[in-house]
């Protein structure tokens, strides 16, 4: 928990009354066009413990044009986030994140490394937590299946680094609110435990160095930043470790089954890239087909991960291409900085060499998914919907349209659009809307 500060406490009335309070003393800057779509929250992991109120909150102070919210398995961010959103007129969107076994890729390593066949993916655009009962069901089994996965490899680890142990319910669960916790967790956790269980640093690093293989003057951030969080998970939670278990078919469901899902609550299935360096990444093109074939229409990049400033090398070439496929086929792009790690940036630098020519893409796919959250949720009126499929010819068609209603509408038009809002107008009725709404 950070105790710290009141908009990420773990009560939600005490999040609830801090934003308020900031949001009225605040001076906000008029929004840029830069846009950070992707940040996971304190409901999975974010590295400044934000909760979706304090990060709708900094988006706002940072001028951004849309937030967005992703986290693990959960879409416990939902309603606040939305409430947050509307309070400070933020645009916005929230997604989910998993990973997915993809058959036809079973003996290709996609985007989860050393694991064949395992893709993180994604859906976004969710409006509601109000969802049918067999997506309701998928979901509490994404759920389920991340906290037995967690506590299985907690017994694992726990074996290979006593006598150091976690109890989890002691030492985890009061790290995450609503007790979703990500391996990010449990690796704080066990940072935080040594640090406790041996006072003195001394101590601390020669324990950490005999269990980790790693020579004690050369652990960095003791005793529970970064640097050492991080080895933690990657000598024991990441292959080779020994809490890791190598997944397989079984392990996790399948893409065309979490795309159900996600199409079934009405957001839009999204397919997840890292740097295009696997085989699986390589081709690129058959794994979108794959993807699309079951209804992914939205492709989310990491734009930190895929280039060095300054150096212009083969991932940047790899984002280049994966950007143009993407607007070849005329799939929204959404890209976020994640702050799931310590260090990650808040918002990507969009004025960069590299990513200046790209950051109008991920605008426009921004203000896509900001108008198809507003219209979702407002009227059944989303990018997906039955009346979208009536309305447009073409996909280029569909896409001007959200891309334009995301330029000129923002949250505080809600009360107004929604009393004139109905599916039985047209595209351009809709926009003419939008525009009086905006202007009154």
């Amino acid at each position: 928990m950070n105790s710290e500060d009141p908009c990420s406490h773990f009560d939600s009335n005490v999040r609830a009354e801090a934003l308020r309070k900031e949001a009225a003393e605040s001076d906000f800057p008029p929004p840029t066009t830069w846009v950070n779509a992707h940040a996971h929250t304190f409901y999975s992991f974010n590295y400044k413990g934000y909760s979706p109120s304090r990060f709708a909150l900094e988006a706002k102070r940072a001028g951004l044009e849309m937030g967005g919210i992703v986290d693990f398995d959960v879409l416990d961010g939902l309603d606040e986030f939305w409430q947050a959103s509307r309070l400070l007129d933020l645009k916005a969107c929230v997604g989910i994140e998993s990973r997915v076994f993809v058959p036809e890729f079973s003996d290709r390593v996609i985007n989860s490394p050393g694991e064949p066949g395992i893709s993180y993916h994604m859906g976004t655009g969710f409006t509601t937590t109000d969802i049918p009962t067999e997506a309701q069901t998928f979901l509490d089994g994404m759920r389920q299946t991340s906290e037995q996965r967690n506590r299985a490899m907690v017994e694992r680890v726990n074996a290979f680094l006593s006598p150091l142990e976690l109890n989890y319910e002691q030492d985890v669960m009061p790290l995450v609110p609503k007790g979703n916790a990500t391996e990010r967790h449990l690796c704080l956790a066990y940072a935080r435990k040594a640090a406790s269980q041996y006072s003195e640093e001394s101590a601390l690093r020669n324990f950490w160095s005999e269990k980790l293989g790693v020579a004690a003057e050369d652990l960095k951030d003791v005793p529970d930043g970064r640097g050492m969080t991080d080895l933690i998970r990657a000598k024991t939670m990441k292959q080779g470790g020994a809490g890791y278990v190598q997944p397989d078919s079984g392990s996790f469901p399948k893409m065309a089954e979490m795309n159900e899902f996600v199409l079934q609550c009405g957001a839009l299935p999204t397919m997840t890239w890292l740097d295009g360096c696997s085989a699986g990444e390589e081709a690129i093109e058959e794994l979108l087909e794959v993807a699309r074939s079951t209804g992914v229409a939205v492709f989310n990049i990491i734009p930190d991960r895929n280039y060095t400033p300054g150096t212009k090398d083969q991932k940047l070439a790899n984002l280049q291409k994966v950007v143009e496929i993407c607007k070849d086929l005329n799939m929204p792009l959404l890209g976020g900085t994640e702050m799931n790690s310590p260090g990650q940036k808040f918002v990507d630098d969009f004025d960069s060499e590299e990513l200046k020519p790209i950051h109008p893409y991920f605008l426009e796919g921004s203000r896509i998914l900001h108008a198809h959250s507003t219209l979702q949720r407002l009227a059944g009126m989303g990018y997906l919907s039955p009346w979208a499929e009536n309305q447009f010819a073409s996909v280029s068609a569909k896409n001007e349209f959200y891309t334009r209603f995301g330029e000129i509408f923002s949250p505080r038009g809600d009360e107004a659009l929604q009393n004139d809002l109905s599916d039985s107008l047209g595209s351009g009725e809709v926009i003419s809307l939008a525009e009086r709404v905006m202007t009154a």
